[in-house]
């Protein structure tokens, strides 16, 4: 008798049929005691599948540390996601940190056999935390993408949204830009410039001309930022994601430089703060949280023995507004 048989008998999920044999998880003492009393009398304890036994229910979401000190906006949406989808499947999201040189954290998830799987968050050139999951042989999920084909991977064309939207502004007659990113380290990152760089290409414009920042996005660096772009007389900033945005954008703003008079703005990534700025900000919109609900969807399929795919791609939209009017 399996789990999924005993749960089907009894109209209960197979989550609660593991937590009353585990003695673990929020279960009522009537229920635990009536799957217990069933299993006996079916003489069925014997015959439940080893691995359903050690099941734990739980997926770990690791989410990057710097998302802690900034506005994260992705990445809360992205764990909303993961949330309702393992709602759905009776799991428990467990969250972790992770840093780039620092994997302590997954290494415990992974070896104290806290979680089933594992859903990283943010794709990283070098990738430690992939490596030792690929080695571990440990079910994972990525928002993102990487060179491993047994992870499982949700991501959307950062590379081709950075094109199209850098060829559209060209197309309204910007022809001097700046890009500024946070780490050409994070894949998205990585993407986003080369997207950038494909579209200045594309039009015949030289990147040589063009300012890029990456990395020295600091508070304490801004006006430094900002008496350059003026210099060089930048017309339009494109930002790596709303964070970088958001403070280019505020700083501008107290500086009492108009927009998009003197200078237009643009972002890579949208998130609810872009809206409230006026004028609005111009940007690439995700649905962060689809893209969460995939990898967590698929990844629990995997769990489960059941059907998954082990790509997806998620559609994006170009939002113009009126900071590049």
């Amino acid at each position: 008798m399996t789990l999924d048989e005993i749960a089907n008998k009894l109209g209960v999920s197979k989550s609660t049929v593991s937590r009353a044999l585990s003695g673990k998880g929020r279960i009522s003492k009537e229920t635990s005691e009536q799957i217990k009393n069933f299993i006996k009398e079916h003489d069925g304890m014997k015959r439940i599948k080893e691995e359903e036994q050690y099941r734990t229910y739980n997926i770990g979401v690791v989410l990057p540390a710097d998302v802690y000190y900034g506005g994260g906006a992705y990445f809360q949406n992205c764990l909303l996601g993961i949330c309702e989808a393992a709602s759905v499947f009776g799991y428990n999201v467990l969250i972790t940190t992770g840093k780039m040189h620092d994997i302590t954290e997954l290494q415990q998830l992974v070896e104290n056999r806290r979680v089933d799987g594992i859903v990283l968050t943010r794709s990283l050139e070098d990738d430690k935390a992939l490596q030792y999951l690929m080695e571990m042989q440990f079910p994972t999920a990525i928002t993102g993408t990487c060179q491993y084909k047994e992870i499982i991977q949700v991501d959307t064309d950062n590379e081709g949204a950075a094109e199209k939207m850098t060829s559209m502004l060209i197309a309204r007659g910007f022809k001097k830009f700046a890009l500024l990113v946070k780490d050409l380290h994070f894949s998205v990152d990585k993407k986003r410039h080369d997207g950038f760089c494909k579209a200045l290409l594309k039009n015949g414009i030289s990147a040589k001309n063009q300012l890029f920042y990456n990395g020295s996005i600091k508070m304490e660096f801004l006006d430094s930022i900002i008496a350059d772009l003026i210099a060089q007389k930048v017309e339009c900033i494109i930002c790596g994601d709303d964070e970088v945005c958001t403070m280019i954008m505020s700083r501008l703003q107290a500086e009492g430089y108009r927009i998009p008079k003197d200078i237009a703005i643009a972002s890579l990534y949208n998130s609810s703060n872009l809206e409230c700025y006026s004028p609005a900000v111009t940007a690439v919109n995700v649905a962060a949280t689809q893209m969460g609900n995939i990898a967590g969807k698929q990844l629990i399929q995997h769990l489960l023995g059941k059907s998954y795919e082990t790509r997806a791609m998620v559609d994006y939209d170009i939002l113009f507004r009126k900071s590049t009017n």
